[in-house]
């Protein structure tokens, strides 16, 4: 199914295609705080639909996930990585896709702190 999800004010918008059933509730220092629903695809089934120029990009620890958020509105509607196998994947806030019922999802919590 293809999604339609943004930040809040809509200067990051974004299509994705996925079945969204499951989300992650991660712990790490980052997601704790910004109380994001993560799910996870392969990052040539993420489209931009702004101009990338809105996107504002911020890394931690080891620097290996790009966390894209708006700079006008302050939402992070999903980040960037590479997965075990090595293929570039996308994490998307589920909360950022007005379509997926929240409250049907099966989320599993993930210490993300503890790596």
């Amino acid at each position: 199914m293809l999604y339609e999800g943004s930040c809040h004010c809509g200067n990051v918008a974004f299509e994705v295609e996925g079945e969204f059933t499951e989300a992650l509730d991660c712990n790490c220092s980052l997601c704790r705080r910004r109380g994001g629903l993560l799910a996870f695809v392969p990052r040539e089934k993420l489209v931009l639909t702004t101009a990338e120029d809105n996107l504002s990009t911020y890394t931690f620890n080891r620097h290996v996930i790009r966390h894209h958020f708006c700079a006008n509105c302050g939402i992070a509607p999903f980040g960037e990585g590479v997965a075990p196998d090595g293929s570039a994947m996308a994490s998307i806030n589920l909360r950022c896709i007005p379509a997926v019922d929240l409250g049907a999802l099966k989320v599993t919590a993930y210490d993300g702190a503890a790596r």
